[in-house]
């Protein structure tokens, strides 16, 4: 049974650990990033120990075009599932960062996704079987003062991600939002997150997150929150807080010591 998973963002972190999820169940595999090296010391460190085919694409995913450009590499081979795991963050107040990057950071976490669900959304809804994941985050559950971009991107990523599986329902590819709380990954680094009271108390593993997620895309579920106490808290207690409660506590978060 055709089992070809395509990783997005599967140099590092929850990227790398997806991949290696996947091969550990037999499964092929497809994975791009920017970083060349790094995908190739995954792919033979992958093939060798399970036996699975790695097909290596390195390229910036978030370049104009990029996304069109990883479809015309693949759409010759049957993609199964798609997990779009590519994305960044960055810090600060929005008019005192460079606009540039966070017009960057639309490209890579929405523009892309878009794109690549469109492309291969459609050849699995024509073949009458896929499965998505979307890396979404719990950002997507609030407004984010100083990380308004980010956390406003992954909001579309979770919105978009439920109403594209309701659509595609019909055809037999199921869409899921993986929103997980805090990872250790090079994340927070990259995003200059160091010092903020969201990674004080540190999070979980990019292997345990990888794994819940994909599980869960298996299962067909909209949306996967990898933290049980942070699941109820979003459900069932931060929807009723007033708004500027909310955005003061988000904000305290963010600040650095």
């Amino acid at each position: 049974m055709p089992n070809t998973a395509l990783i997005t963002g599967a140099s590092a972190g929850i990227g790398r650990e997806f991949a290696r999820y996947h091969a550990e169940k037999g499964g092929d595999l497809i994975i791009t990033a920017r970083r060349a090296e790094a995908l190739e010391a995954l792919k033979a460190e992958i093939e060798a120990a399970h036996g699975v085919s790695v097909t290596v694409v390195p390229l910036d995913l978030g370049a104009d075009g990029g996304a069109d450009q990883l479809y015309e590499a693949v759409k010759g081979q049957q993609i199964d599932i798609l997990i779009n795991n590519a994305g960044f963050g960055g810090h600060g107040k929005f008019i005192e960062r460079d606009l540039a990057e966070d017009l960057a950071m639309i490209q890579l976490n929405v523009d892309a996704l878009v794109a690549l669900c469109h492309h291969i959304g459609k050849d699995m809804a024509a073949r009458g079987s896929g499965k998505i994941l979307n890396v979404s985050s719990t950002a997507s559950y609030m407004a984010g003062p100083l990380q308004a971009t980010y956390f406003a991107t992954k909001a579309f990523v979770s919105s978009f991600s439920q109403a594209l599986a309701e659509e595609l329902s019909d055809n037999g590819v199921t869409v899921t939002a993986l929103e997980p709380g805090y990872v250790e990954t090079e994340f927070a680094e990259v995003a200059n997150l160091g010092g903020t009271g969201l990674i004080k108390g540190g999070g979980a593993t990019a292997r345990s997150a990888a794994k819940y997620g994909y599980d869960a895309m298996r299962r067909g579920e909209l949306r996967a929150i990898n933290d049980g106490q942070l699941r109820f808290m979003l459900n069932w207690v931060f929807p009723w807080l007033p708004n500027k409660m909310k955005l003061k506590q988000v904000r305290k978060m963010q600040e650095k010591a």
